[in-house]
């Protein structure tokens, strides 16, 4: 019987979150029997090739919070359109039809039009995305309830309605879908309803795919990593304590820098730690060597940044471009007992990025504005959301801060008082114990973070070490950022990777992806 003469029928059927394994019987059996398949964008593409070669096979999707390539309405009209001429439709939609997927709006559509039509349940990636990262959404001992609510601002309004203080303490377990966008927000109202800050958290980016990524944080600090890593839709966020299992049940951990041994230079601090490099870097199967080659240290002259905390009441604003901003002028504050004081001030906090507004708030400060960019993209934003016009700004920073933000707010007719809170100075390296350890070829990559670190390391290097990181197949050069990689380019060192965007995790991917590139053409010389 021909498409022309038996009766038209539609089939929503879910494809799951990426996997194609997990495919319903039922599905794939609807799929071999298609005459047309009107299928999402990120439907993997082994379950298109289960469609006869005849079908025809259309793009309907979107990704993320981009705009479709058809609108629903148009959407539907082709699912009916072509079930009246007789045909045997698919509406192959990624995870599961009836769970944001507007499978309802094309059913209803069917029923109007008088097709008939089925529904073909799939996996949804509310439930996939937590499973394999070992996350789940329910357990008895931690979890016996969950909610499912998508973070996407739909144009009906209806996300706005979402009662997300509620939230906060009505169910064990939050899973948010399409919430990448507004991440930071959404949070916000759920701590704000009474949900712990200190409460595990999750993103899990391409569950069941290959590329699967996950971070895992307290909730108040999970947008700042999440920004961190870059990442973005598709993506699943799990808030609950069922979190904690991941370290005991994670199964599906790709780890795409396993047995790669890396040197991070990246700054110490006075304060403690080395920034999120490191954990990257292991999280990322990698064995991480630390090297510090700038030490982060207080002000020399500490009395400019004393004198501004002291008059902190006199401020509009304090500006922080970075988290080491914070964190020094925060432990300034309390050794000069000013704490008090800029705890409790009247005047606003703006943060550059997310994880700078991250450490003011694990700082014990709040969070008034947070930067999507630095320099005159943060001070458009400011224009736009403070104006800054017969303000006064504090602005602490680096004893080599850059005078792009203080040279855009003074523009706008802000007046700024920029002090130093902190410097980087060079700590006492076994400089022939380095060069020996990168002669003999025992890192594969080395990390840079920035160029004072890239300064010092050239100065290290004796003749044989800098013969061993110039050529091809030494190891590989990462640069965090475009500023580190022109630091790089100036002491004759080509940076072999370059991060799309400054961050510790972004740093990591594109240093995975590079090593990928490079094993490959290994493989395909031999």
């Amino acid at each position: 019987m021909t498409a022309s003469t038996r009766s038209g029928r539609v089939s929503l059927v879910g494809a799951g979150p990426g996997d194609p394994g997990l495919i319903t019987l039922l599905g794939a059996e609807r799929l071999r029997d298609a005459d047309v398949v009107l299928f999402d964008e990120l439907v993997a593409a082994e379950l298109l090739s289960l469609a006869p070669d005849s079908a025809e096979k259309i793009n309907v999707g979107k990704r993320g919070h981009e705009e479709t390539t058809r609108s629903q309405d148009d959407i539907n009209r082709m699912i009916v359109e072509r079930a009246s001429r007789g045909e045997r439709v698919v509406r192959l939609k990624g995870g599961d039809p009836f769970v944001f997927g507007r499978g309802g709006e094309e059913a209803s559509a069917c029923v109007e039009a008088g097709i008939a039509f089925e529904v073909v349940p799939g996996v949804s990636a509310a439930l996939a995305a937590p499973a394999y990262a070992g996350i789940p959404i329910t357990d008895r001992r931690y979890s016996a309830s969950f909610a499912v609510v998508t973070g996407h601002k739909d144009p009906t309004k209806v996300s706005e309605e979402t009662r997300w203080a509620a939230l906060g303490t009505a169910v064990d377990t939050v899973v948010i879908l399409m919430g990448m966008s507004n991440l930071d927000q959404l949070i916000s109202r759920m701590i704000e309803g009474g949900r712990d800050p200190e409460t595990p958290s999750a993103a899990v980016m391409w569950g069941s795919w290959p590329e699967q990524r996950v971070v895992e944080a307290p909730v108040s600090q999970l947008a700042a990593r999440v920004e961190a890593a870059g990442f973005g839709a598709p993506a699943a966020v799990v808030v609950g304590e069922v979190v904690r299992l991941r370290d005991s049940l994670k199964w599906f951990e790709p780890v795409p820098l396993a047995g790669v041994r890396v040197m991070v230079t990246r700054a110490s601090s006075a304060l403690g730690g080395s920034g999120g490099l490191v954990e990257a870097l292991r999280d990322a199967g990698a064995d991480a060597v630390s090297i510090p080659l700038v030490q982060l240290e207080p002000a020399t002259d500490p009395a400019p940044l004393d004198r501004a905390l002291a008059q902190i009441a006199d401020f509009d604003a304090i500006v922080f471009a970075s988290e080491n901003a914070v964190r020094f002028t925060c432990a300034r504050a309390i050794a000069t007992q000013n704490w008090d004081a800029l705890s409790s001030a009247d005047c606003k906090v703006l943060c550059v990025g997310a994880k700078t507004a991250a450490a003011a708030r694990q700082a014990g400060l709040s969070v008034h504005l947070v930067g999507r960019s630095g320099g005159a993209g943060f001070v458009a934003q400011i224009r736009s959301e403070f104006p800054p016009s017969e303000r006064l700004f504090l602005l602490p920073r680096s004893e080599i801060g850059r005078e792009e933000l203080a040279d855009g707010l003074r523009e706008l007719a802000g007046e700024v008082v920029a002090v130093t809170a902190y410097r980087s100075v060079r700590p006492e390296v076994d400089a022939q114990q380095l060069c020996q350890s990168i002669a003999s070829g025992e890192f594969q990559a080395i990390t840079f973070s920035s160029p004072s670190a890239v300064e010092h390391f050239a100065s290290l290097l004796d003749a044989k070490a800098r013969a061993t990181v110039v050529v091809a197949e030494g190891p590989l050069i990462a640069a965090v950022g475009p500023t580190t990689a022109e630091a790089l380019r100036s002491e004759g060192l080509e940076p072999d990777v370059v991060a799309a965007r400054p961050g510790a995790r972004e740093l990591v991917a594109a240093l995975a992806d590079r090593l990928r590139d490079r094993l490959r053409a290994e493989g395909e010389e031999r």
